[in-house]
C-alpha cells in the first residue's frame, strides 16, 4: 500500500513539474515565407526543441512570400519573421528592423520554359515573381538592370505566389520564366524547364533572408527576442554538423521525401548559410538605390536603419559563438 502511494505522489509531483515546465516556456509565433531550405533554421530548432532550451514555445508559422511575410510582421503578428524586404516597409512607414542577416546574395535560379535558349529572349515574355516587394521581385530587377531591360514595359512580372504554384503556372504556359530556389531547382529541372543564370553570380552584394522584428516588439521584448534568436542560431551549428537528422526535419517542412531535392538543400545549406551571420550595409545601400527612383524617401534612408546589431554583439560578447563551435565542431 505505501509503494502505491508512494508511486502515486510521484506520479502526481512529476505531472506538477511538467506543467509548471509547459507553463514558464513563453509561446510565441515566427514566421517564414518558404518552402525552401533557407528557412530550415527555424524548423529544426522547433523540432530538436532549441527553442525550448532557451524558454520559449515557437509555433513556425508558413507565410506566402516575402510580401506577405513582411505585412504580417508590420501588423505584428508573428513578432518575428524570417525574411530580409523590410527595406521598402521602412520606407513606407513601417518600423521594422533585422536582428540577424543570413545572406548577402540572392541565390534564385532563373528558370525558363523550352524554346527559351538566352536571357535575352526573355523580352516580350512573362516572368513569375512571388510577389511585389519580395526577393524575387528584387530579384527580377537586378536581372532586369543587367539585361538593359525594363520592368512591364520590356518584360511584364507577373506576382504568382509559392514556387510551387509558380511551377504550375509555368507548366500552363501563364508565365515564361521564373526564380527557384536552390531546393526548387532539381523539381524545375525534372519538369524540362532550364536554369540559364543564378543571379549570385552577377556578383551583387544584397540584403537576402533575416531574422527581423519590429522596435517596438524588441524594445518590449528584448530577453525574448535575445533567447529567439539563440534557438536559431544554434539550429544553424545544428544543421552544419548533423545531416541526418537535419534533412529529416527538411524532409517533414518541405513536404518532400524526394533524395535529389533533400541532398541538393543540405549541400546548399553548408555552403551558403554562415554560422556566424553579419549583417551587409552595402547590400542594404544596394536596395535603397534600386528603390530610390520609385521612392524618393529612400536617396536620403541610411543602411544603419534598418538593422539592430546590439544583440548580435552581446551574444559575442558572452562567448555564445564560442561555445557553439565547441558544441558542434566543424567538419
Amino acid at each position: 500500500m505505501i509503494t502505491v502511494l508512494f508511486s502515486t505522489a510521484l506520479l502526481i509531483l512529476t505531472a506538477q513539474v511538467a506543467s509548471l515546465n509547459a507553463q514558464e516556456l513563453k509561446r510565441i509565433t515566427m514566421g517564414y515565407p518558404s518552402l525552401a531550405f533557407t528557412q530550415s533554421h527555424i524548423w529544426v530548432a522547433k523540432e530538436q526543441g532549441l527553442f525550448r532550451k532557451y524558454g520559449l514555445e515557437v509555433d513556425p508559422v508558413f507565410l506566402r512570400g516575402g510580401q506577405v511575410a513582411t505585412q504580417a510582421l508590420a501588423a505584428g503578428e508573428p513578432p518575428m519573421v524570417n525574411v530580409g524586404t523590410v527595406i521598402q516597409a521602412n520606407l513606407t512607414g513601417y518600423n521594422l528592423v533585422l536582428i540577424i542577416s543570413m545572406e548577402n546574395k540572392f541565390y534564385q535560379l532563373v528558370f525558363v520554359r523550352p524554346g527559351i535558349a538566352s536571357l535575352e529572349q526573355l523580352k516580350g515574355k512573362k516572368l513569375g515573381i512571388s510577389g511585389f516587394g519580395s526577393i524575387t521581385h528584387y530579384a527580377a530587377q537586378i536581372l532586369l538592370k543587367y539585361l538593359n531591360l525594363e520592368p512591364n514595359k520590356d518584360v511584364a512580372l507577373i506576382s504568382g505566389g509559392p514556387d510551387a504554384e509558380r511551377l504550375g503556372a509555368m507548366s500552363a504556359g501563364k508565365i515564361d520564366a521564373s526564380f527557384f530556389n536552390l531546393s526548387t531547382a532539381p523539381i524545375a529541372r525534372k519538369m524540362g524547364f532550364v536554369d540559364l543564370l543564378q543571379i549570385a553570380d552577377l556578383g551583387v552584394e544584397v540584403q537576402g533572408n533575416g531574422l527581423a522584428t519590429s522596435q517596438s516588439y524588441l524594445k518590449s521584448n528584448r530577453d525574448t527576442v535575445k533567447n529567439a534568436m539563440k534557438g536559431y542560431l544554434e539550429a544553424i551549428h545544428f544543421i552544419h554538423a548533423n545531416k541526418t537528422e537535419s534533412q529529416k526535419v527538411f524532409a517533414k517542412y518541405m513536404r518532400t521525401n524526394d533524395p535529389e531535392v533533400l541532398e541538393t538543400s543540405y549541400q546548399n545549406y553548408v555552403k551558403t548559410i554562415p554560422r556566424k551571420p553579419a549583417f551587409t550595409p552595402k547590400g542594404i545601400q544596394f536596395i535603397l538605390d534600386m528603390l530610390a527612383p520609385q521612392m524618393p524617401q529612400a536617396k536620403t534612408a541610411k543602411p544603419e536603419q534598418f538593422f539592430d546589431a546590439s544583440l548580435m554583439n552581446e551574444l559575442e560578447k558572452e562567448g555564445f559563438f564560442v561555445e557553439m563551435a565547441k558544441r558542434y565542431p566543424g567538419k
